[in-house]
């Protein structure tokens, strides 16, 4: 990478740590900025960017959450004792996206406590905590501008689909395979990032234009090869083809299928790598706890899928996408040398699972208690205060 490239990363961390500061941390923000413009050498001072981006984010989301209580709590009239536990429990039953983000958080600590007890370098636990606080502002930053149902998902499918191709195309070659980019010295794997929000996007954004994101990411997981995401496309628009048999469903389904067929027929000579690949089964020689916790953190994945299912009959089939892409991340890493999202090291799938619950609608209503009709889409005042009280 060049060093415009990591010195403009750089200067963009600290903006993005200065927008996510309360003014009573500001001053820290500041000092960051100061301090990595100071840094002569570009990796250093990127790194250590991220360092106070990683280490203060969770401290702002936690100072904001306190005020947004304690606002709520001034301002309204007493309350039956629990009434804030009731609350949260509301939100995160009605907020698929909330409800997404304490999964992300509770799978990924559980990750932590994995790498823990397996005796994992200290330096894996921040870059998934790194990873976690980019998704999450990521999804704060583009909740309302791409909402569901926009015609705009049909321009961002297709740029992302490009993105795989470019990958597949142009991407380093390691004995055959190109999945990987690297930036600032870091490898990530694009697919797991972009896939799985195109595919919940189109569950709901179905068109001529979004059908052909589609075809070309199938075209680009057959060229990479990678069999893990071409079976996550695969079974990600099953659902959708089971419930509308739509023309576009069927032709993206139909792309998918073949991209999967040619991962196939080409062999996989990638090894599993250490806490990130086989850990469903090495977990448990480990510890027992380590075992627990990454099959409950996996777990935690689906929660969201099934609860929407549940709770939002319009919606079923977005959340069936989302439910099922991530099953078959699940499964893929399970069964092969494929990373094994969340809850083992690699930041890819974390910002990857955020970015996937921006295609989610921002409610899901309850059709046995009648709230299916709750709305928020005018409430410009309460602007994802839903996904921030989720957080807590």
């Amino acid at each position: 990478m060049s060093t415009a490239i990591r010195r403009h990363l750089t200067d963009l961390a600290c903006r993005a740590l200065q927008a996510t500061l309360p003014p009573s941390l500001q001053s820290w923000g500041w000092a960051i900025r100061c301090e990595a413009a100071s840094i002569p050498d570009d990796g250093k001072a990127l790194l250590f960017a991220l360092d106070g981006l990683c280490g203060l984010v969770p401290r702002a989301i936690a100072l904001r959450l306190r005020q947004r209580f304690a606002r709520s709590a001034d301002s309204r009239a007493p309350r039956p004792e629990g009434t804030i536990t009731v609350t949260i429990r509301d939100t995160l039953m009605h907020r698929p996206r909330a409800l997404g983000v304490a999964c992300a958080i509770g799978a990924v600590l559980l990750g932590l406590v994995y790498m823990a007890l397996a005796g994992a370098p200290t330096r894996y636990f921040g870059m998934n905590v790194g990873a976690l606080a980019l998704g999450l502002m990521v999804l704060a930053g583009f909740g309302r501008a791409l909402a569901p149902g926009q015609g705009r998902w049909d321009g961002a499918i297709v740029a992302m689909a490009g993105a795989l191709l470019a990958t597949a195309l142009f991407g380093p070659d390691i004995d055959g395979v190109s999945r990987w980019v690297s930036v600032a010295g870091l490898s990530i794997q694009p697919s797991l990032i972009l896939l799985p929000v195109m595919i919940v996007a189109f569950a709901h954004s179905r068109s001529a234009m979004s059908t052909r994101g589609l075809v070309v990411a199938a075209a680009a997981m057959a060229l990479q090869p990678d069999r893990a995401m071409a079976g996550m496309l695969v079974l990600g628009l099953l659902p959708l083809v089971l419930t509308g048999r739509d023309r576009h469903g069927m032709v993206a389904f139909a792309a998918s299928v073949i991209g999967l067929a040619a991962t196939l027929a080409r062999p996989d000579p990638m090894p599993a790598v250490p806490y990130v690949d086989r850990i469903y089964y090495s977990a448990f020689d480990v510890h027992v706890g380590a075992g627990l916790a990454v099959w409950i953190g996996s777990a935690l994945l689906l929660v969201p899928a099934l609860t929407g299912w549940h709770r939002d009959t319009e919606h079923r089939a977005t959340y069936a996408a989302f439910g099922a892409s991530w099953a078959a991340a699940i499964l893929a890493a399970a069964l092969g040398n494929h990373p094994t999202p969340l809850v083992g090291y690699g930041g890819s799938a974390i910002i990857g699972y955020a970015l996937a619950l921006l295609a989610l609608p921002r409610v899901a209503g309850d059709p046995a208690s009648g709230d299916a009709r709750i709305r928020d889409d005018g409430d410009t005042a309460l602007h994802d205060r839903h996904l921030r009280v989720g957080l807590a």
